[in-house]
């Protein structure tokens, strides 16, 4: 059997089991890519059974993948504290919280749904990557990206008249200020999470 027709009997196999290890279909097709590149390189006589090699080395990318992420994951969490204190240093020194967080969130408010709003804080602000933000928010990483994008531009645009009857927002004003002051990015989470969970229970 040549390569190619080796490829075109187990991509779809290898595609079944690297998705449903790592739930991502982007990812497992990479996974998959990169097996069968790996594979191609290796002397095929010293293969004595294609079809449990190229399970064995797709599920073993595929959990070094996950370990990957993982340890990211860990890392940015470990990080979380210096990057919140360089958020604090450089942009909100000499900054009135109680007027400009004020009228900051009405903005947010404003324009901005939810996930936008929630999307644009951890993304702009604390710096999450997609990845965090998609197990955080439980979205693909993709929407998350797309929720950003139209975040920034509805910021970027004319800012329209500000509501001040808007409801009371002093709990994820108060939950962002420690979160930049002290390091409390959970509880930010938190409220961010609250605050997409009432807008979804207001549709039904």
């Amino acid at each position: 059997m040549s390569h190619a027709q080796t490829i075109a009997l187990y991509q779809p196999m290898l595609h079944t089991i690297a998705y449903n290890l790592v739930r991502c279909k982007q990812d497992a097709e990479d996974i998959v890519q990169e097996t069968f590149v790996r594979w191609l390189s290796v002397d095929q006589q010293k293969i004595d059974n294609t079809k449990a090699y190229l399970i064995r080395a797709v599920t073993n990318n595929c959990l070094n993948h996950l370990n990957s992420l993982r340890k990211k994951k860990e890392d940015c969490f470990d990080n979380m504290a210096e990057i919140i204190k360089h958020f604090k240093e450089t942009n909100l020194a000499h900054l009135d919280l109680d007027v400009h967080l004020a009228a900051a969130f009405k903005v947010l408010h404003t324009k901005l749904e939810p996930l936008e709003r929630a999307v644009y804080l951890l993304k702009e602000v604390f710096d999450f990557d997609y990845e965090d933000l998609q197990e955080m928010l439980d979205k693909k990483k993709e929407h998350c990206r797309q929720l950003f994008c139209r975040a920034k531009k509805k910021l970027s645009e004319e800012t329209s008249r500000i509501n001040f009857e808007l409801p009371d927002t002093s709990k994820l004003m108060e939950s962002f200020r420690n979160a930049c002051h002290f390091g409390n990015a959970s509880d930010l989470v938190h409220e961010l999470k609250k605050d997409i969970a009432v807008a979804i229970s207001k549709k039904f």
